[in-house]
């Protein structure tokens, strides 16, 4: 079953095509992503109506792009898959309507999919994919979850953010230090030139049990270092540097801390990390660090697959359209708010 994927939820136009006939990444046949982030960068985030107006104009040239990549045409469609929610009502409803046009004039099946659930299945594209089951640590945008992955749609929930997420917290901190967006990779560029001994940050929700994370206080100590250097007039590069630096590590450790007691919760051995966050090095050190020391393993999306791309949503959607799922009388879906302890196996019906 050859499924086309296709991924408009926030800023980033992501089309794919898989074969469910193959396995792991060789069923990837092609995928093509086109970045909005120089557009919105002038605006320092993402400005929904730019997006979606961005979304439209993009999509159907990429999917033309990874058809032709493919060697294939639209006739040789069997199912579509797109992203329904989370994400921004307007561009996920440019998403959802091309892909219900096309299947309807394809006469083919069409899916709307989990855009989480596609991070979290992500790693199955490459060619060591972790077996279920496995905890997974999800670090994408505005989400920051531990899940315990036992198959397709059997998910738990073991601990998600009360606040800001780990993605938000970066681009927050990157604001407060002049940086440009998207501040993740902004911010840790600056710190590879901080020392690390100069301050040190809270690790927030780590004195206590528990997996739930919260990342609003880090923001607010951050913000108020700065503005302590820049009382004293000590905010030169350096410091700047270093106060990432800090904030970088606070960051990396509750996350390392967290995933460490969901892996001795559950007694799993298999940790997958995904998201946009997931590409931090220095965390993947650590989570390196941490697996070998409990005989574990990590595994990550190649680089590309870290941020919203179409091949994750066209895996997943595969797997569910080969199952017998499709959107129940060709109805549209776009859920702005979906959580993801709301889904179920394909054999089952989803809340």
């Amino acid at each position: 079953m050859r499924v086309l994927g296709i991924e408009t939820s926030c800023d980033e136009t992501g089309v794919a095509l898989y074969d469910t006939s193959r396995s792991g990444g060789s069923g990837l046949l092609a995928d093509a992503l086109y970045s909005q982030i120089a557009m919105h960068a002038d605006y320092g985030g993402v400005v929904p109506e730019l997006a979606s107006r961005d979304h439209t104009r993009r999509l159907l040239p990429l999917i033309e792009q990874v058809l032709s990549d493919a060697g294939l045409t639209r006739l040789d469609i069997d199912g579509i898959a797109y992203t329904a929610g989370p994400g921004l009502v307007g561009a996920l409803m440019v998403g959802a309507s091309t892909a219900h046009g096309m299947a309807r004039a394809l006469g083919v099946p069409v899916l709307g999919v989990h855009h989480m659930e596609g991070h979290l299945l992500a790693p199955m594209l490459e060619d060591d994919a972790p077996a279920f089951p496995f905890v997974a640590l999800l670090v994408s945008g505005g989400h920051t979850q531990l899940v315990e992955v036992k198959g397709l749609g059997d998910y738990a929930l073991l601990g998600e953010s009360v606040d800001d997420a780990a993605g938000e917290a970066f681009d927050k901190a990157a604001k407060m230090l002049g940086l440009a967006y998207p501040g993740g990779p902004q911010v840790a560029r600056l710190a590879e030139q901080g020392d690390p001994k100069r301050f040190r940050f809270p690790r927030p929700m780590t004195d206590r049990p528990g997996l739930d994370f919260s990342f609003s206080g880090l923001k607010t100590h951050t913000l108020t270092a700065i503005r302590q250097l820049e009382t004293a007039g000590e905010l030169d590069e350096q410091a700047r540097a270093d106060v990432a630096r800090a904030f970088e590590e606070a960051v990396v450790d509750t996350l390392v801390i967290k995933c460490r007691r969901a892996l001795d919760q559950t007694g799993l051995k298999r940790l997958v990390v995904a998201g946009g966050v997931s590409a931090n090095q220095r965390l993947r050190e650590r989570l390196a660090l941490e697996c070998e020391k409990r005989q574990a393993k990590a595994y990550y999306p190649r680089g590309r697959f870290c941020t919203d791309n179409g091949a994750m949503i066209a895996y997943v959607g595969a797997q569910r359209l080969a199952a017998g799922e499709q959107d129940n009388d060709g109805v549209m879906q776009a859920t702005p708010r979906w959580p993801l302890d709301h889904l179920a196996p394909p054999s089952l019906p989803a809340e």
